[in-house]
């Protein structure tokens, strides 16, 4: 899976500013896009950035039927499909059209708090289920349960698991799996600010929400550590350190569509229980910008 390397941008959904929030094809067009022409190398469409919980199924598909005639072929395309039930996650599986699709991003249940041999049994049910590859969400902040490093290398033993997106902030957990797990299992960084780190010790790239609004500066980031230039790496990277924590602080993607709408690509617009950026967020997103 050598195409899943480099910079993958998970993409938000860009809504109209109007009182439905509908969803706003045009943006999405124009946002594809733009983190094309930056440079970055696959697209993560209906991920958990992109306030996938808030979609309807019609939405879902419509998105992805938008997303591949967009980009027609240019990178390839993960799509995410996930839950807390995982009857629910089979049956979607089933029912989503995933021809031309290079993989699928599961992020771990959430709320329900699985001992980590539920963990195992949900994914490799997942697993089974797929007419793709399947990679792991970790994302301990967000699901209050965390993939152990052992619980990963379990499951990568499972022929259709190509991978994890690995966001739980552990660097000791992130090197346990790369020091352990077989060559052609996939670690992702699922957070930006680590990106490099994780290279360093085996990573393939990063999953990324800065790469929506700076794909060019962010795919270069990433190419550089790729190429063990770790001094033109950090360059960049210590570029995105006051940025960084202004994406999350009022939760995502609600920041990361703030600096998009700065720049015009799309509405800063976000679904409910999510609500716009505050004026301070804004104005210290724009000061930086």
């Amino acid at each position: 899976m050598d195409n899943l390397r480099g910079t993958g941008v998970a993409l938000v959904t860009p809504f109209t500013p109007t009182p439905d929030r509908a969803v706003d094809y045009p943006a999405l067009r124009r946002l594809i896009d733009f983190t094309l022409e930056g440079g970055v190398e696959y697209l993560v469409i209906n991920g958990t950035t992109a306030e996938s919980p808030t979609l309807t199924t019609e939405e879902r598909a419509e998105i992805l039927r938008v997303a591949k005639e967009h980009v027609a072929g240019r990178v390839p395309l993960v799509y995410g499909i996930g839950g807390n039930d995982t009857a629910a996650v089979e049956r979607t599986i089933r029912s989503t059209d995933l021809t031309g699709i290079a993989a699928l991003l599961s992020a771990s249940p959430y709320y329900n708090k699985p001992t980590q041999r539920g963990i195992i049994a949900h994914y490799q049910r997942v697993a089974d289920a797929s007419p793709v590859p399947v990679l792991l969400y970790n994302v301990p902040g967000r699901t209050s349960s965390n993939l152990t490093a052992a619980t990963t290398l379990e499951l990568a033993k499972h022929p259709n698991i190509i991978g994890i997106k690995e966001a739980s902030g552990n660097l000791e957990q992130c090197i346990t799996i790369a020091a352990a797990k077989p060559d052609d299992f996939l670690l992702i960084s699922g957070d930006d600010i680590m990106t490099t780190s994780l290279i360093s010790f085996g990573a393939v790239g990063i999953i990324s929400v800065l790469a929506n609004a700076f794909p060019r500066r962010f795919s270069d980031m990433t190419r550089a550590a790729l190429a063990g230039d770790f001094p033109a790496a950090s360059k960049l990277l210590f570029g995105f350190v006051e940025l960084n924590p202004l994406m999350y602080e009022e939760s995502n993607p609600v920041g990361v569509k703030a600096a998009l709408a700065a720049q015009g690509l799309c509405a800063d617009a976000v679904r409910l229980p999510l609500v716009e950026g505050s004026e301070g967020l804004k104005e210290r997103i724009s000061v930086l910008l």
